[in-house]
């Protein structure tokens, strides 16, 4: 959080405070919800750590939903960077819930996946792009955190590799991360596969 930030946060929150507006201290959300990185081990040392750049999913990540493999892919990273000899960093991103879409909108494809279209057919009929996702603050936080270092970075997006490229992080190795695969998600995963990630049948199998 950038002190200028820190900064506003307190006047608002003093403001609050004198006026005896407590209740609204939920405007302080949209100043507070900004992305995080937790860092494993001892990356610093590292000439490769390894990086997962992960998209916040709160019916994944949080209460387990297992239309998508968000929670396991966000379980398994951590355990791959804490068992990796030199650690690595875990990028949160804030604001990216259902590709960039919202919660409310992922809720209102999740109906039309129910009646039989994929999870791209479904933005596509709400008129939603596939996917809005903005990795510029990732590549900064990554531009900080690891400089000019090579990262082995846990997706199977091509996109995500592309964009964070776009912003100068150029050295940058794939690292296939598949987890969390059950009858309940084999479709969603197959459709990603047919977008262009790189899950093989195998994979999904």
């Amino acid at each position: 959080m950038r002190s200028s930030e820190l900064t506003e946060v307190e006047s608002l929150a003093g403001t609050l405070r004198d006026s005896g507006g407590q209740h609204l201290f939920s405007t302080l959300v949209s100043s507070m919800s900004v992305n995080s990185v937790l860092v494993i081990g001892n990356p610093e040392a590292s000439e490769s750590p390894l990086v997962r750049v992960h998209s916040n999913c709160l019916t994944g990540d949080v209460f387990g939903s297992r239309r998508c493999e968000c929670g396991p892919q966000l379980e398994t990273a951590m355990d791959e960077i804490a068992r990796d000899p030199a650690g690595g960093y875990l990028v949160y991103m804030a604001g990216h819930e259902g590709r960039g879409i919202g919660l409310w909108a992922k809720a209102a494809t999740y109906i039309l996946q129910d009646e039989g279209e994929n999870t791209y057919q479904a933005n596509r009929s709400l008129g939603l792009p596939d996917d809005s996702r903005d990795f510029s603050d990732a590549a900064a936080l990554l531009h900080y955190f690891a400089g000019d270092k090579h990262i082995r970075l846990l997706t199977n997006n091509p996109k995500k590799i592309n964009d964070l490229a776009e912003f100068g992080l150029t050295n940058v190795t794939p690292v296939k991360h598949v987890a969390g695969v059950d009858e309940a998600n084999r479709r969603y995963l197959a459709a990603k596969a047919d977008w262009g990630h790189r899950i093989s049948p195998e994979d999904i199998d």
